[in-house]
């Protein structure tokens, strides 16, 4: 067989992979978004028939229309939200795989650090976040900050069991051939980690996007958070759930970039597998 049909072949074949691939994510996908569109529809005919005021519950038509009437000002708080959010998870990010390797190499330090990572988790958030406000201002420290908090034990916890969960024969195997402890871990707990380690990447950006917010909320100058605090004071719920609903697309978005993200690092944790898989 000549280059140019091998080339022709493995084409065909990715062609073939890809409209399968796009298929399944469209069966997978399906029924979500089928119950969306029928709560969307019973909430739209509910406030058509209720008569409620707009102030306490708008239509989904109303919330559109004026959520695309302030789409400058949505689309510009949006984008401080996101930047704030991809800072943030970007720290929490690296001091996870930090301190997770640290703890996988030290019994020690595992210890000393896996019952602060779990003591960190029952700091109640709506009461920290407004303290790191008045501590640090309104910049962006005190949101970084709110955002690990969200964030860090669900990966630095997904790391550290996914290296201890490297098997044993294989690291046996490599140890009586002489492999260093680095070597070790490069080649059997790295590749076996990162399952479970995107995992819970997906749970930490959901949260991220949540945590930014929140922290945006207790205090800030732009920002979805404060742009929803602003509107709910001025009695505007129709912007409100605009700018909820573009949260839920930034956090979806978010979300379904780590698979694409785990396709190119981690191919072989989803093989034989195509859509998601939740």
């Amino acid at each position: 067989m000549t280059t140019s049909a091998i080339d022709e072949t493995g084409a065909a074949d990715r062609g073939t992979y890809s409209f399968s691939g796009i298929r399944a994510s469209v069966r997978w996908a399906w029924p979500a978004v089928t119950v969306v569109v029928a709560l969307i529809a019973a909430w739209q005919v509910y406030v058509e028939l209720s008569g409620i005021r707009p102030q306490v519950l708008p239509s989904p038509g109303r919330v559109v229309v004026q959520g695309w009437a302030q789409r400058d000002a949505i689309a510009e708080n949006a984008a401080a939200t996101l930047q704030v959010t991809l800072i943030g998870f970007a720290v929490s990010l690296a001091l996870a795989w930090l301190l997770a390797v640290a703890v996988d190499f030290s019994p020690w330090l595992r210890r000393a650090f896996v019952p602060l990572f779990v003591v960190s988790q029952t700091l109640p958030i709506i009461a920290i976040a407004p303290l790191l406000i008045i501590w640090f201002g309104f910049g962006l420290l005190p949101k970084i900050l709110v955002i690990a908090l969200a964030t860090f034990f669900p990966m630095s916890i997904g790391l550290i069991e996914g290296f201890a969960a490297a098997d044993r024969d294989a690291r046996s195997l490599l140890a009586s051939m002489g492999a260093s402890r680095w070597q070790q871990f490069r080649y059997v707990r790295l590749p076996s980690a990162l399952p479970r380690f995107f995992t819970s990447l997906r749970i930490g950006i959901t949260y991220a996007v949540v945590g930014a917010i929140f922290a945006e909320y207790a205090g800030a100058s732009a920002g979805l958070g404060i742009y929803m605090s602003q509107q709910k004071n001025s009695f505007r719920t129709d912007l409100v759930l605009a700018a909820v609903a573009v949260t839920a697309v930034i956090s979806v978005v978010l979300f379904v970039s780590t698979f694409v993200v785990e396709r190119f690092v981690a191919p072989w944790a989803r093989s034989g597998s195509v859509g998601l898989h939740v």
